[in-house]
């Protein structure tokens, strides 16, 4: 199932003038390109977001134990996790 070619565009564009009509279709294309500018705009953003936290989690941390799962510090010590 490839991309639809020849006659079949031609039925397609057929089908969308019906629809919206010849006086629509540039607002429905402008439209629809601003519609994926903005999509390519968010996954790039995506992106830069999840390369900036890669770059962060591999960065090393600059007070040892920081990302410890139990909170103990660099000497072992467990933090008070019931003091206010």
């Amino acid at each position: 199932m490839g991309l639809p070619g020849g006659w079949e565009l031609v039925v397609l564009v057929g089908v969308v003038v019906l629809l919206f009509g010849a006086s629509k279709l540039p607002e429905v294309a402008r439209s629809l390109g601003q519609s994926a500018r903005v999509f390519k705009a968010e996954a790039r953003g995506m992106q830069e977001d999840e390369a900036a936290a890669r770059a962060a989690r591999d960065r090393p941390s600059a007070n040892p134990g920081e990302n410890s799962p139990n909170g103990s510090g660099a000497r072992g010590e467990r933090r008070d996790e019931t003091a206010s």
